[in-house]
């Protein structure tokens, strides 16, 4: 492999690690369920050393039940708020997880992972912190009525990001990272305008 060949590997496979991480931040257990699909059934998606159990059928049945009890469970506006709690630790993580799951490159699990951290960590929180937002006032306004509705959006996006991040992962690389960008900026200016409101 020349380096340009090198070269263009890295940028895919970065690309789609930003994307999986990016619908871990609406769905934790969806893309991990759609890369361990894809990468025992498809050959689209290529684990590295250290993170090939995740196309085992085990993997495979936990992720499929984690997520339908994830995409069912949100829809019930008690159970959405426990959801999202766990969420900010476990959506994060998932995204670290498939990142890291996907640099195939690295040989060493341990670089992988912290690669994972950095990429699929961060890019995996801007979204959900957005959603928990959006949720937040959602129940503010319509006393958690439209939240089902929001949560049905929700899982459209998350699966076409996961089927995006597979077929097209560059071009939906760049416009996860231009729209997490917007979405931190966003949240950043909407937490200074609180603090400012605040009584002093």
């Amino acid at each position: 492999m020349d380096g340009t060949d090198e070269l263009v590997t890295w940028v895919l496979t970065l690309a789609l690690g930003f994307s999986l991480a990016a619908c871990a931040g609406l769905r934790a257990w969806l893309p991990l369920l759609a890369a361990g699909l894809a990468a025992r059934f498809t050959g689209l998606v290529e684990f590295g050393e250290g993170f090939r159990f995740l196309s085992s059928t085990p993997a495979l049945v936990t992720f499929g039940v984690a997520s339908v009890v994830e995409i069912v469970g949100d829809k019930f506006p008690a159970i959405d708020h426990v959801l999202d709690a766990a969420g900010t630790v476990l959506r994060p993580v998932a995204g670290a997880l498939v990142s890291a799951s996907v640099l195939y490159q690295i040989e060493d699990p341990l670089w992988a992972l912290g690669i994972g951290l950095l990429v699929g960590a961060p890019t995996a929180a801007v979204p959900h912190a957005a959603k928990a937002a959006t949720r937040g006032l959602s129940s503010s306004f319509t006393l958690g009525l439209a939240n089902p509705v929001l949560s049905l959006l929700e899982d459209v996006a998350a699966f076409a990001l996961a089927a995006l991040a597979l077929l097209v992962p560059i071009a939906l690389g760049v416009s996860v990272m231009i729209l997490g960008g917007l979405a931190a900026a966003w949240l950043y200016r909407r937490r200074t305008a609180q603090k400012a409101a605040a009584p002093g």
